[in-house]
């Protein structure tokens, strides 16, 4: 609706994970080193966590896309959950190895046999599990008969777990001290400071054709504070306050836009208020001294 408005040529700030727009923020990299490291080595169990909207989807979407599938067997669970039989069934398909009306040893075998034949073939095994932090403890405990999985010196699958913090929790449990032991590499996404929202919103917006930024200093912050610097909440009011700049004819988010953007939120999970960090107050005291408005005050409901 807006693009030919802003010389764009695609949304921006859609919410579809893409990694043709991911911003290499420095923990970004950092986690997608890890993601890179755990996928390619044989080093045991990787463990990714963030927050909703970090980035963690998009960090393996990029990831699928650089792989050598000459060299590598990858198998991916998107929305794992339940107990270790509905897990096994979920990792049997997403490796398609053919086990229709087998029972759960007989998964299981399936599974080892895939593993053996794919190594025989000089080809690694790789299991990412996202959204792994909906996976019962029980599951995640037996997820150490597939890491059990081994030849003379070679480790047979590599599995990377990615959730959110609650993952993190999970390991800390002392049913759980044997599988947390096989974790041999692990990273926690935090969303992004100031600046690197500043360069995430440039970045999106030179991808998808800009020439300027149509974006006043203020407004970014206000969205900065209101998103806490998490991607997709940034996503969501880019969006909609390029919307409404579009609807009321101007050529560049004001402050003005940006506030009537964020009171319009009633549904977006905007709670970061609610616990607020150093560096969004430092945000919140600059709008305030320079532009009268205390965004602490504006109403938006998380």
């Amino acid at each position: 609706m807006y693009l030919e408005h802003f010389g764009l040529k695609e949304k921006p700030f859609s919410l579809i994970p893409d990694p043709d727009y991911l911003y290499f923020s420095p923990r970004h990299r950092s986690a997608f080193t890890m993601l890179e490291y755990g996928l390619l080595e044989q080093n045991g169990i990787t463990v990714i966590t963030g927050d909703v909207g970090a980035g963690k989807t998009t960090l393996i979407r990029l990831l699928l896309k650089r792989i050598n599938y000459d060299e590598l067997t990858v198998g991916i669970v998107n929305d794992a959950h339940g107990s270790f039989g509905d897990l096994l069934e979920w990792v049997i398909t997403a490796f398609d190895i053919p086990a229709e009306g087998l029972s759960r040893v007989g998964h299981l075998r399936a599974l080892q046999k895939f593993l053996i034949d794919e190594f025989s073939k000089g080809k690694r095994v790789s299991l990412i599990i996202d959204e792994a932090q909906n996976i019962d403890e029980k599951a995640l405990e037996e997820l150490r008969l597939l890491s059990n999985i081994n030849t003379d010196k070679n480790q047979l699958v590599q599995i990377v777990l990615v959730g959110q913090p609650e993952l993190l929790d999970l390991f800390k449990k002392p049913s759980l001290r044997q599988l947390a032991q096989r974790v041999s590499s692990e990273f926690h996404l935090e969303a992004l400071n100031y600046k690197e929202t500043l360069n995430y919103i440039r970045h999106r917006l030179r991808v998808a054709g800009a020439t300027r930024l149509p974006f006043e200093k203020s407004a970014i912050m206000a969205i900065y504070y209101f998103s806490g610097g998490v991607p997709r909440l940034i996503n969501t009011l880019c969006d909609q306050a390029l919307a409404i700049a579009y609807g009321a004819n101007k050529q560049k988010v004001s402050l003005e836009i940006a506030v009537a953007t964020i009171k319009g939120k009633r549904i977006g999970g905007m709670d970061h208020h609610k616990k607020p960090l150093p560096e969004l107050e430092k945000a919140r005291a600059h709008v305030k001294h320079h532009w009268g408005i205390d965004l602490a005050q504006v109403s938006s409901v998380g």
